[in-house]
């Protein structure tokens, strides 16, 4: 899993901060720090702060085995249809 965030669309509202706090980090005021390769374990945790925020600046790339190696910006399907 690897991380975009568009810092020129964020707008620090920081929900993602919220939703995973171990992922992101708002610096003063507007000034968002990221891990870009997060830990599988937080998979959860930064796809609901990418689905959360705002302005859509959150991209979540899979990579390798996840997806096949087509390094795609949606999730792996997971489940029956």
């Amino acid at each position: 899993m690897r991380l975009i965030v568009n810092l020129n669309r964020c707008q620090g509202y920081a929900q993602c901060c919220f939703l995973a706090p171990e992922v992101f980090e708002l610096h003063g005021e507007e000034a968002l720090w990221f891990d870009p390769a997060p830990d599988e374990a937080q998979r959860e945790r930064v796809l609901r702060a990418a689905a959360s925020c705002p302005v859509q600046a959150i991209v979540v790339e899979w990579s390798g085995a996840e997806d096949g190696g087509k390094g795609g910006g949606v999730p792996p399907a997971t489940g029956s249809p």
